[in-house]
This record gives C-alpha cells, structure tokens and sequence, in this order.
C-alpha cells in the first residue's frame, strides 16, 4: 500500500488525533501524487510543516490559555458580550475539565501531529527521500527534525503524564508509556540530538531550533524532573544554562516589551520563536480574545476584538506586583482606553453602555464579571492597522527564561546570593527609575510568596483555604512577573506545589490529579488500547 503525502493519515495516526473514525480502513486516493513519486528539493521546507504545526498552540482553546487560564494569573470569565461557549473557559478555571474539553484535544491533535510528521521526516531523511541542501547535513537535519519531536513529547508528558510513545511510522495501536520513560526518551534524544545542532543565530536559522534552543528546551526538562520522575536535576539544568549564557549569543533587550513586538525577528533575547505573519502564518490573535471591541479604535485595527474580551489578570496576581515595577503597566492594559488620538474616550457597549472604557483590576469572582473589568492583555505589541493575527513571532523560549531556570536551581542548591544576583539582572529593566528596588536578597528568595490566596465572592476573598507558607514563594512571585502571558505558569505553579493546594478567585483545589489532564475521550474512543488517566475514568 503506498503512502500518499499529506492526503490521508494511517489509521494508527487517526488513533491518536481527534478525528472521527469509522471501520472503513480502505485507502481512497484522492491524487496520484505519493511519497514515492514526489521528489524533494529543499531539506529546510520539508521539515517546516513541523514548525507550521506549532502555531496552533497559540489559540485561545489550545496550549496557550491551557497554561494561563488554568493558573491563578489569568481567568476567561463569560460576560454580556458572551465568552461562556457551554462552560469551556470555565472548567478550566476551576479545574473542572473533563476528557471532553476541546482544549485537550486541541492540545492532543496539535502535538501528535507534531510527532507524527517528524516521525515520517526522520524516517524520509535517513533514507534520502529528502537530501540536505549544500550548506546542511543530513546528521544535522535529523538531529533537528529529533529535538522537533522531542519539543512535543515534553509537552505531551508535562500536560498528559502517561502517553504513547511513538518513533516510526506503524499501523499498530499503541498503549500509553510511563511518564518517567517518556521524560528519559526525551532527555536521551536531546542529548544525543544537540551536538549536531547549528550553534549559528541568524535569519537562517530563525524559529528553528539552533544548538542553544535544544539547550534550553533540556533546561526546561531537567528543571521539572522532580514533578515528571519524582527525581530533582537542578545541577543538570545549570549546565544546560552554563553553557547557553557562556555562548555569548544572547543577551536581555533594555526595553521590557522589545521582544514583543511586529516583526520582532531581531530581538537578540529570543532564543527560540513560533514566527507568525498576519497574512502568510496566522494564528496569534490574543488581542483577538483579550481587549475589549472598543479598541478596534485604540489601534484603527482591521478586525474588531470579540466582544468585551475576556482574557484577563486575575486581580489577587495583579496585587503581587510592586507599584514600581513597571513590567505592570508594560504588560497590562490598565484604566481608561482612548482612540488613536488619545483624546476621545472609547465607550462600552454592553453593561457600560455609552460610558468610557477603564479597565478596572478587581474581579467579582472568576466566572462573570463586567465588559470593563480586568486588566488586559498589554505584552504583545498591537501595532496601528492590526488585522485578527498578529505578525508578531511568539517567543517560547527567551534568553531572561535561561536566567531565571539558573537562579531557580541555584537557590534550591542552596547557593542563594549567585541566584540573587541572576534575579536582579532581570530585574534591572523593571525599575530603571527605581533602581534600588531591583536588588533582590537570597534570603528575600526564600521567603513566602505575596500572593492572597483565597476564595473570591462579590469582590472579596471569604475562604482563605490552604494559607501554608510557599517554599521559595518569592521566586515563584518573580517567575509569573517577569513571564506573564507567555505559558509558563501552569508549569511553574505545579512545580512550586501551589497548583492543586491553593484557591484563587472561584477556584478551590479540585485533587492532585488535576496536576495533569485526562486524555482526550475521542482519542481513547479511536484507540482500545488507551486507558485513562487514573482519577478520570
């Protein structure tokens, strides 16, 4: 039977995406086009579809709100404009999903497919099907097309624990894989992957991943191998940091926002990007499902923002900031919101009718609020004649991440002050006119998180719940200042402890399982030999 390219999937790949299945296995061809009768001519577009694959995560119902609304920073609320869709956003909230949530099989069919195609390019390049251009290896190239793959399997084992581990190309069903040995396939595959890496930054090798991407996405590994084997590497994540900071390569932008903005391609803080083009490679529109349609006017913005938004900070979050940190207005769209001449007040349209827009930042609680409360999102820049994607290129992985992964494992290794002094280095650009406040103790490091956890009704905190102090809270603080609206703190919270233990807003611990999700029901109804996660069936 031969295998057509991209015109149909095997049956053993619908078994693990979201697709629905039928008993009728008979291949249909749709074009006379095959994998034997199409020749490659250009290495670097063949394995782009795994990069294109990656954009997908950035939505509202996939990887991307998966990690924020689900954590204690950022909440989804329904309003009068709507933003209910039968619960979605709220059962992320207070972790009530269930296997149904399109989240996780958003999630799922994102990631598998990232697995899939890598597993046919691998096996494409090996063989030749594919030869490397001039200027590349096929050594290289597979090794690039392993760390793609790698990428998907962390997301897989951090978001789902136990999951099938695939490497060819096969028709059988496959059964889940302990979460322990998809972490060492995983660390393996880096490891051997990375030497044959390009150590090159440049437009080349632009939202590919280089030698010190792969450095950094096995820093992220080690950095939570306690909570995926049960077993801490926090010497091993310093290595992987050593080595990205003594390369040279990257450095912090001055300005807090440089690396978000359009076209931000040249931030020499990025170390690795998912590119986005608002005509070419859609997909990224937070400003899409945060702001507020009024400020269609702010921007003179082609497409209109969904309703009043929803995408916004949790207000008990929003109290950590210090009042001089400026991270808080540079990324949170705070108080009155004016037209392009910021002049005329932009009105509401909904509760507010008529009235000027102003952000407030208390919440009443976590499932309805008003069409002007929350503050929004203000990280990614939305330029002037901003269409429903952005081009601005998302990056998931930057060169303060590598900072703050080494001053996090210093200080649980003990050596407090050299974490401090990483710490306070990316804290410099925060209080340029304070600048005394930058500095950061070891000892304030350890000390309890200034988070009010507790329970929200009507504006107030009326259960204050678990109120146990934070192990290194004040790290935990730094970490969700510094990365907020960029996906990291569903992982970080998990691995601080706080994730299923605290409450915030409407939230209540809802069982330590919640620490990961349930596989998607469609999946285990295409593939028998699926179980679910333990606590979900």
């Amino acid at each position: 039977m031969k295998m057509r390219q991209k015109l149909y999937l095997s049956f053993s790949a619908i078994a693990f995406l979201t697709l629905s299945c039928n008993n009728n296995l008979d291949e249909k061809v749709y074009s006379e086009l095959t994998e034997e009768s199409y020749t490659y001519t250009n290495a670097s577009q063949a394995i782009g579809i795994t990069y294109a694959n990656m954009r997908g995560m950035l939505s509202h119902t996939n990887y991307y709100m998966s990690q924020e609304s689900t954590s204690d920073a950022i909440v989804m609320p329904a309003n009068a404009s709507g933003w209910d869709d039968g619960g979605i956003y709220r059962r992320m909230h207070l972790h009530s999903w269930n296997s149904e949530n399109v989240q996780l099989s958003s999630m799922w069919n994102t990631y598998y497919t990232g697995v899939i195609n890598s597993n046919r390019l691998i096996e494409q390049l090996e063989t030749g099907k594919i030869p490397p251009s001039s200027s590349e290896t096929q050594q290289g190239l597979v090794a690039e097309v392993r760390t793609i793959r790698a990428f998907f399997y962390w997301l897989l084992l951090d978001n789902f624990g136990d999951v099938p581990l695939i490497t060819t190309r096969t028709d059988e069903l496959p059964e889940k894989t302990n979460r322990k040995e998809i972490f060492q396939f995983v660390v393996q595959e880096l490891t051997e992957a990375i030497p044959h890496l390009q150590e090159e930054r440049s437009n080349k090798y632009y939202g590919r991943f280089n030698k010190w991407a792969g450095k950094t996405l096995l820093a992220n590994l080690y950095l939570n191998a306690e909570v995926y084997t049960g077993e801490s590497k926090w010497n091993e994540a310093i290595k992987e940091c050593d080595d990205i900071i003594a390369s040279g390569k990257y450095q912090l932008e001055s300005g807090l926002r440089e690396a978000f903005k359009t076209n931000n391609e040249g931030s020499p803080e990025i170390i690795f990007a998912i590119p986005f083009d608002e005509n070419r490679a859609g997909g990224f529109s937070v400003h899409m499902f945060s702001l507020h349609g009024s400020l269609k006017g702010k921007f003179n913005m082609q497409a209109t923002p969904w309703g009043s938004g929803s995408a916004m900070g949790v207000s008990q979050f929003i109290d950590t900031y210090d009042h001089d940190d400026e991270r808080l207005s540079s990324f949170w769209m705070i108080g009155p919101q004016f037209a392009t001449d910021g002049v005329t007040p932009l009105l509401g349209s909904y509760d507010q009718g008529g009235k000027p827009i102003s952000f407030s930042k208390d919440l009443p609680d976590g499932v309805y609020t008003g069409e002007a409360e929350g503050y929004r999102m203000n990280k990614f820049e939305v330029k002037v004649g901003a269409m429903g994607s952005l081009s601005n290129d998302f990056p998931f992985f930057r060169y303060a991440e590598v900072l703050l992964i080494k001053a996090e494992c210093l200080l649980r290794t003990g050596k407090k002050e050299e974490a401090a002094a990483l710490v306070t280095q990316a804290r410099q650009r925060a209080f340029m006119n304070k600048p005394a406040k930058a500095v950061v103790t070891g000892e304030e490091l350890t000390t309890n998180t200034r988070y009010k956890y507790g329970y929200v009704e009507n504006y107030k905190i009326i259960d204050q719940g678990d109120q146990s102090p934070v192990v290194f809270g004040r790290m935990l603080d730094e970490l969700g200042w510094e990365f907020a609206w960029e996906g990291h703190r569903r992982r970080d919270m998990i691995r601080f402890g706080v994730y299923t233990t605290k409450s915030w807003l409407s939230h209540k611990p809802a069982g330590q399982m919640r620490s990961v999700f349930p596989l998607p029901q469609i999946a285990i109804n295409s593939n028998p030999r699926l179980v679910q996660n333990p606590a979900y069936e």
